[in-house]
This record gives C-alpha cells, sequence and structure tokens, in this order.
C-alpha cells in the first residue's frame, strides 16, 4: 500500500527537476566536437591581393592635355605597337621626341643642338680616358698666365699729393709722433675731421696743405704725419 502511494510522488518530484544541459555543446558553437573539428583544420591560405595597375607615363600625360585641351584626335594605326590605349611612340607632354627615357637626356631642343650629357658617367666614360684628363689638365696649366707686378703708373701732370707714394714712403705707424705740433688755439681736430668725406680725402689736402711736416689745417694733433685717422699699412702690405 506504501509502494503504491509512493510512486506518483516520486514521478511529481522528477517533473519538477529542471533538465540538465548538454555538456558536449558550447558557448558560439553547437557541440564541443565540432569546435575541435573546427580548430584542427588547416587555415585557409591566404589570398594575395589584388594587383594594381602600372603607372602608365602615356595615359598620364593624354589625360594632362586632354585637360589643357590642348589633346590632338588622331586615327591610330593598327599596325602600331600599343602601350595601353596609346601609341607607344608618343612624346610625354611638351618634351620633344628625341627625349631618351632610359636617361633623361634630351638629345635635340628647339633652338639647341644638344644638352651637356658631362654629368653622365656612362656617356662620359665612353670618350673620355685617364690619359685624355691628364693630357686636357696639361692644356690648361700651358695656359696660365702669371701676371707679375708692376710699379704704378706715372700720373700725368700735377693732380696733387699721391697718398700712396706717401704711404709706402713711410715706415712708422700710425700714433708714433715724428713731427712737432704746436697748440695754438684751433678747433678740435675732430670737428675739423668732420669737413671730410674720407680719411684719403683728408690726408690728400693734409699734404697739399704743407703735411706732414706743417699741420695747417689741425687735422693731424698727434704728429705722426697721417691725418684723420688715415692708415698707411694697407698701402704697404699690398706691395709686399
Amino acid at each position: 500500500m506504501l509502494r503504491r502511494s509512493a510512486l506518483p510522488v516520486v514521478l511529481l518530484l522528477a517533473a519538477c527537476q529542471p533538465s540538465v544541459p548538454d555538456s558536449g555543446a558550447g558557448v558560439g558553437f553547437q557541440d564541443y566536437n565540432s569546435y575541435i573539428r573546427g580548430a584542427s583544420a588547416p587555415p585557409a591560405a591566404a589570398q594575395p591581393p589584388a594587383a594594381q595597375p602600372a603607372f602608365d607615363p602615356a595615359a598620364a600625360s593624354a589625360a594632362i592635355d586632354r585637360a589643357d585641351g590642348t589633346a590632338t584626335v588622331a586615327p591610330l594605326d593598327a599596325t602600331q605597337p600599343r602601350l595601353g590605349s596609346l601609341p607607344v611612340d608618343r612624346p610625354r607632354g611638351d618634351v620633344p621626341a628625341g627625349i631618351k627615357s632610359e636617361s633623361g637626356e634630351v638629345t635635340a631642343l628647339a633652338g639647341h643642338s644638344s644638352i651637356s650629357d658631362e654629368q653622365d658617367f656612362a656617356a662620359v666614360s665612353t670618350r673620355e680616358t685617364i690619359a685624355s684628363d691628364k693630357e686636357r689638365i696639361a692644356q690648361n696649366r700651358a695656359q696660365y698666365v702669371v701676371v707679375q707686378p708692376r710699379d704704378l703708373p706715372v700720373r700725368p701732370g700735377d693732380t696733387g699729393p699721391n697718398i700712396v707714394e706717401f704711404a709706402l714712403a713711410t715706415t712708422n705707424d700710425p700714433g708714433i709722433q715724428l713731427y712737432n705740433r704746436r697748440s695754438s688755439g684751433r678747433k678740435d681736430p675732430f670737428a675739423n675731421c668732420g669737413r671730410y668725406a674720407s680719411p684719403d680725402l683728408a690726408q690728400a689736402e693734409f699734404l697739399a696743405k704743407g703735411g706732414p711736416d706743417k699741420d695747417k689745417l689741425g687735422i693731424d694733433p698727434d704728429g705722426d704725419g697721417f691725418a684723420c685717422g688715415w692708415d698707411p699699412r694697407p698701402f704697404r702690405t699690398a706691395l709686399q
């Protein structure tokens, strides 16, 4: 009697238990075995990137001409070799047809027979050798002209004192007194020198008015024979 009454209770408790999930299933895939098979499979071969079309100088030049409105439409020869959609020997833009694409050298231009290729080692090496360079250097040396210094030319007529000759005839440095100077109440020598545009002009008039023995203009107060800071040393150095 007890056994018969316990059976419905057992069935009722079993119905209340939640269902146990399948341990073979996982997150993101149907079951664990499928995941293992997919993980062990070799990866798919990477696809190479699509090849990009090569740069076509002729096509680019034609596009520029069309944009500028300078392109000329001419019937194309079916037997002519072609590069893309244009003849392969078409000049590039405004460059003459005589251009060498492999070196960039322009062989002919309007008004000029040629352009120097002295910077092209391959071109120069075909016509120049060490012996030819040596010969050219010897020719250049033979053409050298050494100009020997000569005496200053004599000025025609009386043009006044020559400050260059005076500088070469002196030996004392500026500031070394050689001549007596008496204070006669003249104006400041700096103010007197302000009348001249340059020391050379002051020295020339100083010599014309009795210098260096006399300083009538008051522009050589230290008695060195050089007026208004005039310096004879550059002239002496130039002669050496």
